[in-house]
């Protein structure tokens, strides 16, 4: 008689309370950082739908999170705050169109030259802010005043409000997991996850790849455009060093780090990163020496990221040392 299925346990309205009642109790300090951490848990969403779940290993993902991050300030007028309702839109369209631009391309190409492609497009667009006048050239540009939802003359949400913006953030958070989650197990999410293990298989059951991957890429953009528009608000600048190919490799290590294919894995991986990143910073200023010492140990003992380490724990205590987590 076969046994019952064990019922998985869902963490998550644990997290999304604790996230939500976490500004009634910690300072401004940290309740910016909570936000940094939500924000970067968008982008690394976002980035592992291509790498985890498509088998799309892209190292200019940044170009979509920057070119929204400055969309923003250029779409804001320069003393008075722009229109929420315009503004967010605009800014997840921005990193969704150039990501189909350069998807038409970089999609053509596999494997490593994938890789090189997208940097080479990340760095293209990196040069048209960092050398021309359109976002204020190496110094970046200036959010003066944030956007606000407006509806005649009631202001609804105002970005400047600390808290206000921390609880649109998470708002918005909630809605790209659970749009992810959609995704993922709607018709298209299980076409990505086919290419993802056998392109060739797909290919000759008649599916069109390429489209599908450019779908996939595109609604990547779309949500690291998400992650751009929260990030210009919260800091109220941009640089060109949010489109460059450090912005690709951290958000990429992100992923590594939580765990590929998995987006709670993403979120982990977020959490990890950013605090791990505070706390060597505070230490020293070649804190990238002790981050990629942290990397190269979790790649070698958990293979599977962080998010593999409850299973793997245990796997040792009750399954008499299995380590095929």
């Amino acid at each position: 008689m076969p046994l019952p299925a064990r019922k998985k346990r869902n963490y998550l309205p644990l997290v999304l309370l604790v996230l939500a009642l976490f500004p009634m109790f910690g300072s401004g300090y940290y309740n910016e950082l909570i936000a940094k951490i939500m924000i970067m848990t968008i982008f690394a969403m976002s980035l592992d739908l291509l790498v985890g779940f498509t088998g799309l290993v892209s190292f200019g993902h940044a170009a979509f999170f920057g070119v929204a991050a400055y969309s923003v300030v250029l779409l804001s007028p320069k003393y008075d705050p722009a229109n929420l309702w315009l503004v967010l839109p605009a800014a997840i369209l921005t990193g969704a169109a150039v990501a189909f631009v350069v998807g038409l391309f970089v999609l053509r190409t596999k494997g490593i030259y994938f890789i090189m492609v997208t940097l080479a497009f990340a760095q293209m667009i990196y040069f048209v802010f960092h050398d021309t006048p359109l976002g204020g050239g190496s110094d970046g540009a200036f959010l003066n005043v944030k956007p606000e939802l407006r509806i005649g003359e009631t202001v609804l949400l105002d970005l400047n409000e600390p808290m206000q913006f921390y609880y649109v953030v998470l708002a918005f958070l909630v809605v790209a997991y659970v749009f992810l989650r959609v995704l993922l197990r709607s018709p298209l999410g299980h076409a990505l996850a086919g290419i993802r293990s056998n392109e060739h298989r797909m290919l000759s059951l008649g599916f069109p790849v390429f489209l599908y991957k450019l779908a996939g890429f595109v609604t990547a953009g779309g949500i690291a455009g998400l992650a751009g528009f929260f990030s210009a608000c919260q800091y109220g600048f941009v640089t060109p060093e949010i489109l460059s190919w450090h912005q690709s490799g951290n958000v990429l290590l992100m992923v590594i780090l939580g765990g590929m294919g998995t987006l709670n894995g993403a979120a982990i991986g977020a959490f990890a990163f950013v605090v791990l990143q505070e706390v060597f910073s505070a230490l020293t200023k070649h804190w990238q020496l002790l981050m990629g010492a942290v990397i190269v140990t979790v790649v070698m003992v958990l293979p599977g990221g962080l998010s593999s380490l409850p299973k793997r724990l245990k796997g040792l205590l009750i399954g008499g040392g299995n380590r095929n987590g």
